[in-house]
C-alpha cells in the first residue's frame, strides 16, 4: 500500500492521502502513483474535476517523508532522497499547470509537501481544523515545493514572514491571507466532495454556499508588524530590525528566526526575492531542485531532522551558526545550475 487511496465519483476523480500514522507524510511512491493517476485524468473527457484529501481523522498532509531523506544521504549516495524531490516536484509543477479544475480539502495539519499540494490548486479549503505551516527551516531545508514561487507573491512580506518564522497559521488566518480560497466547517465537508462530484461545473457555487465565517485572523493584528520587521531581502537586516523592537510580538518573532538555520534562511529570501521576478513554475522548480539537491547533502539537513525528529532535544547545532558567516559566494554555489544530464524536468507529457 502506497499510502494514496484513488478513485473516482461521479465525474470527480479523488487523491486520497491514507498514511495516516505517519500524519500522511509523501514518499516517492505517493508523488509518483498520484502524478499516473493525474496524468490519466487529464486525457479522460469523463473526469471534469479533481479533488485531494485524506481518509481517517489525522491531518491532511505533514510534508514530505525527511527521515527517509536523511536516510539516503547519512547511511547512502543520496541518489534515493534526490528522486523523491524529482518527482515531488513533478508533482507540484502538474498541479500547477492542470488544464482541469483542483480542489483541495486542507483539514488538518498541512505542512511542508502538504502546502505544495494545495496551494497550486484553484480551489483550497481551510477549516477549523487547518493548521498550515512551512518549517523547513527548523531541519536545514528551505520552504520548497513551489514555495518560492507562492510565496514571493503573498502580499505584505507574509511569505518572507512564513518562510523565516515557520509560523503556524489556522484556517481562519489561511483564508485571509488568501492561502485558501474558502472556509468550510469539517462537518459538510462530506457534502461539499457529494455535490461537487455529482456538479463538478458549480463548484465554486458549492464552496461559496457551504463556507462558514471564520474565526478572526489573529495574524491581520500583525499585519503592520510583519510588513515593517520583514522588508529587507538580508537577514542581518530582519534580525536587526526585529532585535530594535521591545514589543512582545517582535521578540517573539526574533526568537523564531534566530533558532533556524542560517543558510537556510538566507537561502529562502533569496528564492523568494527570485521567485517574485519569475514567470514561469517551471522554472521554479527546477531551481529549487538544483538548490534541495544540495541542502540535503550538507550537515545541516543531517543535524535538523536529529534534532527535530529523531532525538527531538529540539537543540541543533548549525554550521555556519551565524549569519553573518553565510558568503554570498556559499549562497552562489547552492543557487547553481546543476549539470544538463542531473536537471529537473516536468512529468512527460
Amino acid at each position: 500500500m502506497t499510502g494514496i487511496t484513488i478513485s473516482r465519483e461521479g465525474q470527480a476523480a479523488r487523491l486520497s492521502l491514507s498514511r495516516g500514522k505517519a500524519l500522511n507524510a509523501m514518499t516517492r511512491e505517493m508523488c509518483e502513483e498520484s502524478l499516473a493517476a493525474l496524468l490519466a485524468w487529464r486525457s479522460d473527457d469523463s473526469i471534469a474535476m479533481v479533488m485531494i484529501d485524506h481518509a481517517g481523522e489525522r491531518g491532511f498532509c505533514a510534508g514530505g517523508d525527511v527521515a527517509a531523506v536523511r536516510r539516503s544521504v547519512v547511511e547512502g549516495d543520496g541518489i534515493e532522497g534526490r528522486a523523491f524531490f524529482l518527482a515531488e516536484y513533478r508533482l507540484n509543477h502538474l498541479l500547477f499547470a492542470y488544464p482541469k479544475p483542483v480542489v483541495t480539502f486542507m483539514d488538518g495539519v498541512t505542512m511542508g509537501g502538504g502546502v505544495g499540494i494545495s496551494l497550486p490548486a484553484k480551489f483550497r479549503v481551510a477549516t477549523e481544523n487547518t493548521l498550515f505551516a512551512m518549517p523547513e527551516g527548523a531541519i536545514g531545508l528551505f520552504p520548497d515545493a513551489g514555495a518560492g514561487y507562492t510565496f514571493a507573491r503573498l502580499p505584505g512580506r507574509l511569505g518572507q514572514f512564513l518562510a523565516l518564522t515557520g509560523a503556524r497559521l489556522d484556517g481562519g488566518e489561511c483564508l485571509w491571507a488568501g492561502l485558501a480560497t474558502h472556509y468550510l466547517e469539517s462537518a459538510v465537508l462530506e457534502d461539499a466532495k457529494a455535490r461537487i462530484a455529482e456538479q463538478p461545473e458549480h463548484a465554486e457555487a458549492i464552496l461559496d454556499e457551504l463556507s462558514a465565517s471564520p474565526p478572526p485572523a489573529r495574524l491581520a493584528g500583525n499585519a503592520e508588524n510583519i510588513a515593517r520587521h520583514f522588508a529587507s531581502d538580508r537577514l542581518e537586516e530582519i534580525l536587526a530590525s526585529l532585535a530594535a523592537d521591545d514589543g512582545k510580538w517582535a521578540g517573539k518573532e526574533l526568537a523564531a528566526v534566530s533558532s533556524k538555520c542560517p543558510t537556510t534562511s538566507k537561502v529562502a529570501l533569496r528564492l523568494l526575492a527570485e521567485g517574485a521576478q519569475r514567470d514561469d513554475f517551471a522554472e521554479e522548480m527546477a531551481r529549487e531542485y538544483a538548490i534541495v539537491s544540495r541542502m540535503i547533502t550538507r550537515p545541516d539537513f543531517a543535524e535538523g531532522v536529529r534534532a527535530v525528529l529523531i532525538d527531538k532535544d529540539k537543540a541543533p547545532r548549525w554550521n555556519p551558526a551565524r549569519p553573518e558567516d553565510v558568503s554570498d559566494e556559499m549562497l552562489d554555489a547552492l543557487f547553481a545550475p546543476l549539470p544538463e544530464d542531473e536537471r529537473w524536468t516536468p512529468a512527460v507529457i
